[in-house]
C-alpha cells in the first residue's frame, strides 16, 4: 500500500483528506491511501515518517518553515521562498517542493486584470511567502501587512493602512487564517470602507467559501476569489510529485 498524508495543526479544517481519497475511489486506486497527521510539536514528524509504506506528505499551517530542517532537498521554489508543502519520501530521504506556488498563480490568474499592479499580501507565513513569489514574477508590486511592527519599508502594520495606501493597491490577498471555520466572524482588520469596485481580493481560505473578507469585498462591487480552486490544482501538483511519468 503507498501512504499519503497532511501534516498540520489543527486538521479539523483540511482538505485534502477527502479530496485524495475521493480521487482514489473515483480513478479506481486501490493501492494509495490518504490520512491526516495531527501533530501538535512538528519534532513529531519522526514519527509519522516511521511508517516504512508513506511515500509523500503535504504540509500545512503552521509547519511550512518548520519542516525545512526535516528535508534532505528542496527546490528551488522552496529555497526561495522558506516555505515547502509537500514532501516526497524516497529511499528514506526527504525531498521538499512548494506547490503552493502553483495553484496560487493559475487560480489567481483567472480574474486578474493590468490594472491591478499594486498589491498588499495579508500575513507573513508559509504562504504569504508563495504569493510574494508569484507576484514578484509576474512585476506586482507589494507590500506585506501584519500584526507585528518591522522596520523594512515593504512591511506595514495594519494600523497604518490608510485610504491612499488602499486605494494604491488594487489586489489584496488574505494569507491569514482570520475567518477560517470555525471562526468564521472573524476577518483582517482593514479599512473595508475605502474598497471599491476596482480592487480584486483573493483569499487563500477555503471553508467558508465565502469569508467575511471577501464578503467586504462584494459589497464593495470588487472581484473576489477564495482558495478553493488553488487547493485542488496544489494538490494535483503533489500527485505528480509523488507519482512521476504515472498516468494516475
Amino acid at each position: 500500500m503507498k501512504k499519503f498524508g497532511l501534516i498540520g495543526f489543527p486538521l479539523g479544517h483540511s482538505f485534502s483528506r477527502n479530496y485524495f481519497n475521493s480521487k482514489f475511489l473515483q480513478e479506481s486506486i486501490t493501492d494509495c491511501s490518504y490520512s491526516n497527521f495531527e501533530i501538535p510539536d512538528i519534532h513529531l514528524l519522526t514519527e509519522v515518517l516511521k511508517d516504512p509504506e508513506l511515500q509523500g506528505l503535504n504540509v500545512t499551517i503552521p509547519y511550512k518553515k518548520d519542516v525545512i530542517p526535516f528535508l534532505h532537498t528542496v527546490d528551488s521554489v522552496v529555497r526561495h521562498t522558506g516555505a515547502c508543502n509537500c514532501i516526497r519520501i524516497q529511499n528514506h530521504q526527504l525531498h521538499g517542493y512548494n506547490t503552493d506556488v502553483t495553484g496560487f498563480e493559475k487560480s489567481f490568474m483567472e480574474k486578474w486584470t493590468p490594472g491591478d499592479h499594486r498589491a498588499l499580501i495579508l500575513g507573513t507565513g508559509g504562504s504569504s511567502k508563495a504569493v510574494a513569489y508569484v507576484l514578484n514574477e509576474l512585476g506586482i508590486d507589494f507590500l506585506f501587512v501584519s500584526r507585528n511592527h518591522s522596520k523594512s519599508p515593504a512591511h506595514l502594520q495594519y494600523a497604518e493602512l490608510t485610504e491612499k495606501i488602499i486605494r494604491d493597491h488594487p489586489l489584496i490577498i488574505n494569507c491569514t487564517p482570520l475567518g477560517m471555520y470555525p471562526e468564521i466572524n472573524a476577518l483582517p482588520p482593514l479599512p473595508y470602507e475605502f474598497l471599491t469596485a476596482g480592487h480584486y481580493l483573493f483569499d487563500l481560505i477555503y471553508n467558508p467559501a465565502s469569508t467575511q473578507f471577501l464578503q467586504k469585498g462584494e459589497a464593495a462591487g470588487a472581484r473576489v476569489k477564495n482558495g478553493a480552486d488553488m487547493l485542488k490544482i496544489q494538490a494535483d501538483a503533489s500527485w505528480e510529485i509523488w507519482n512521476p511519468g504515472s498516468e494516475r
